[in-house]
């Protein structure tokens, strides 16, 4: 007898607040589909006000579902809730009228008296490795939420050898179930429909450019961009880098980046783009002479995923998880050092490389497919789990 598709609880991630997690759902559903067909049905809870085009995007994957509500608004939190009387009501009954046999939590605690299976995603541990970066109410509500996810017994995804190291290192006497499901990305044909040279035309770039794809918050440091390309510009040396993604909320970090490029002249040397599309991302990704990342901290990076997707060089600041995700597909430069990051394009730029469109390389089929069987397996685990517990108390 077939089986039933686990359906599967998600909150939706904005792609206005974080590109990166939008593209990690969207990607997950379309690697659960093409790989693992009938054994998850994913369920994508939206708040009312959430951007119906973005919603869109989900709904063109088959046996994806999706259902705004009220309980899942930017506003709406129901911590206090879940951790004085143990559930999200509001979420709990929202999980039940739409038949959710799994969630997946992530950015939220839904009650350690939440009556179903529950895997909590931990994507990185930065709060510990980098507090300077948060405001103590900031990190502190990290902090409780994923020590509230622990104690409630969660199954616990990281996305990458390191994220699990850093685990065990600042909770070690978590006992509870790991699971490593690395990130891998195949875009859909559409997002790869669109002309590079048209797109390169579209926001006046030169042929030749390095793409910096991050969102602008600190701990990505675009900063040791600016002082990279104010050495090359002191040598004479003219870099172009493009860069896309949204500002930080509220947008300080933003705002003083683009105020240093005007009072430094780098407005030619760094390409603002705004937040553009999905489909533009890629077509710069195909075509650039090098991805950067020199992220301070990565949980595992959706760029460099997608650059690897299309065998894109990279140069990438010198992490464990950066190394873990690209090997030595990549170069690497010291996170505090602008002048190896110049030396580095320095370097690609001066080679004599005709212009190319990349496509998709020949190991894509088989890290999905992985992505896909890793994260299966981590939700039937956990479902599993869930089944033998109740009936266990029954």
């Amino acid at each position: 007898m077939t089986r039933p598709p686990l359906r599967v609880g998600f909150t939706f991630i904005p792609r206005r607040l974080h590109a990166g997690g939008f593209n990690y759902l969207k990607n997950l559903f379309e690697a659960l589909h093409r790989y693992q067909p009938g054994q998850l049905e994913p369920v994508t809870f939206a708040g009312l006000s959430d951007d119906d085009k973005d919603l869109a995007s989900f709904l063109q994957i088959p046996s994806v579902e999706v259902v705004k509500h009220k309980a899942f608004e930017r506003d709406h939190s129901g911590l206090t809730s879940a951790l004085i009387a143990g559930i999200d009501h509001a979420a709990a009954a929202a999980f039940d009228a739409q038949r959710v046999d799994v969630v997946f939590e992530h950015a939220r605690f839904f009650g350690w008296r939440l009556p179903l299976p529950t895997v909590a995603w931990f994507p990185d541990l930065q709060h510990k490795s980098l507090p300077q970066l948060f405001s103590v109410t900031a990190r502190w509500r990290r902090e409780l939420g994923f020590r509230a996810q622990l104690a409630a017994r969660r199954t616990i995804v990281l996305s990458s050898d390191s994220a699990l190291k850093d685990c065990r290192r600042f909770y070690p006497g978590a006992t509870n179930q790991f699971s490593v499901v690395r990130f891998a990305s195949y875009p859909t044909n559409d997002l790869v429909a669109a002309d590079p040279r048209e797109i390169i035309s579209l926001y006046d770039l030169p042929e030749r450019y390095f793409y910096l794809p991050n969102q602008f918050w600190r701990h990505k440091n675009h900063q040791l961009v600016l002082d990279a390309l104010a050495i090359l510009a002191e040598r004479g040396i003219k870099i172009v880098v493009a860069v896309s993604g949204g500002p930080d909320e509220p947008p300080r970090t933003f705002n003083g980046i683009m105020r240093e490029v005007e009072e430094r002249g780098l407005k030619e040397n760094f390409r603002y783009l705004g937040m553009i599309p999905l489909a533009h991302v890629y077509a710069l990704l195909r075509a650039c002479q090098a991805l950067i990342n020199p992220s301070r901290f990565e949980g595992w990076s959706t760029t460099v995923e997608e650059a690897k997707s299309f065998d894109v060089p990279m140069i990438l600041s010198d992490l464990d998880v950066h190394r873990e995700q690209a090997g030595g597909a990549a170069v690497y430069f010291s996170v505090d050092d602008a002048a190896a990051l110049a030396r580095c394009l320095a370097e690609a730029i001066s080679r004599d490389e005709a212009f190319q469109v990349r496509q998709l390389g020949s190991s894509v089929e088989r890290r999905v497919a992985k992505f896909a069987e890793e994260f299966a397996d981590a939700i039937k685990s956990a479902a599993a789990a869930g089944s033998s517990i109740s009936r266990r108390v029954r």
